[in-house]
């Protein structure tokens, strides 16, 4: 599913991966007694096998900008907690009705419908718990910036309002492709492009920085969505950890059913490009950066 991707930049994506593994491991540790359940639950969607990408984004950018490596860890800990959170919760029956996610069962399938709804529940609160400890740092107001802009991408007018749009889209009055681009930057993208940001504010990045990786990833966020469309249509779930064929069996519309696949492998060959463009004045301490670019359009391959 990997080729065409630097091997040295493959190693660093799952070194980064098992230290963010083993750290929620200690954030969500087993617990006995009447949480116990909850506990698991929560265990169970967040410790599964994964790329770890957004944290991965968070930790390599900080890396560029020099940001404490322990501060980095927490808070790529609590952006994943966020996103784990998130699939839990899309999987649920009332939402994508997925009964596999990272080639395990899904929460609601391995425990219930509530448990998963809880466990999903706790994970996004846990996220804001590890973001407000002085642990993650030691500046009061650095936290308050990580917590608003977290709240922000998981929030009305990102990740979740995304979710909303998908969920129940209106094409009546907006042009297709602009809803749809709009749709996937809110549910894909802010978190994605929160990774980021958390990097370059925790490094003490430059204003024109941050705005570089900004534009970076949501030039990559939207890039990974339409690879994922593409991968929908085409790829085999059981490199993927996940079904395939959702929105052709339920008649969704996607960027494959409106660029075609031609369209969309081109429009993703553009994205990629544009993205690397924003790295190109911080010169070599963005290698890891550019590498993710090339690991996200060869996913699958």
């Amino acid at each position: 599913m990997t080729e065409g991707v630097d091997p040295a930049f493959l190693h660093r994506l799952d070194e980064v991966a098992d230290r963010v593994t083993v750290a929620l491991d200690q954030l969500i540790p087993p617990a006995a007694g009447p949480e116990a359940r909850l506990m698991r639950a929560m265990r169970h969607g967040a410790l599964g096998r994964g790329k770890r990408l957004r944290p991965f984004l968070a930790i390599e950018t900080g890396r560029m900008f020099g940001a404490q490596e322990k501060s980095l860890l927490r808070a790529a800990c609590a952006i994943e907690c966020v996103h784990a959170y998130s699939l839990i919760h899309d999987d649920l029956p009332c939402m994508d009705d997925d009964d596999l996610r990272r080639g395990q069962p899904t929460v609601h399938k391995a425990f219930d419908d509530a448990t998963a709804l809880l466990a999903g529940d706790a994970l996004l609160t846990l996220a804001f718990e590890i973001m407000a400890s002085p642990e993650t740092h030691r500046d009061a107001m650095m936290r308050c910036r990580l917590i608003e802009r977290m709240a922000s991408a998981a929030g009305a007018r990102g990740m979740v309002g995304g979710q909303m749009i998908d969920m129940h889209p209106d094409f009546e009055g907006e042009e297709p492709l602009a809803l749809l681009t709009r749709m996937q930057r809110m549910k894909t993208g802010a978190l994605i492009s929160f990774s980021g940001e958390v990097g370059a504010l925790l490094g003490g990045a430059l204003e024109s920085e941050r705005h570089a990786i900004l534009g970076y990833t949501n030039d990559l966020g939207l890039a990974f969505q339409i690879v994922d469309d593409l991968l929908d249509l085409r790829g085999d779930p059981a490199e993927l950890g996940k079904a395939t064929g959702k929105d052709r069996s339920k008649g969704k519309t996607n960027f494959v059913t409106l660029l075609g696949e031609e369209g969309a492998e081109a429009r993703v060959r553009f994205l990629a490009a544009q993205a690397k463009q924003h790295l190109a004045s911080f010169g070599a301490r963005a290698a890891s950066l550019l590498h993710t670019v090339d690991f996200v359009l060869h996913r699958g391959h």
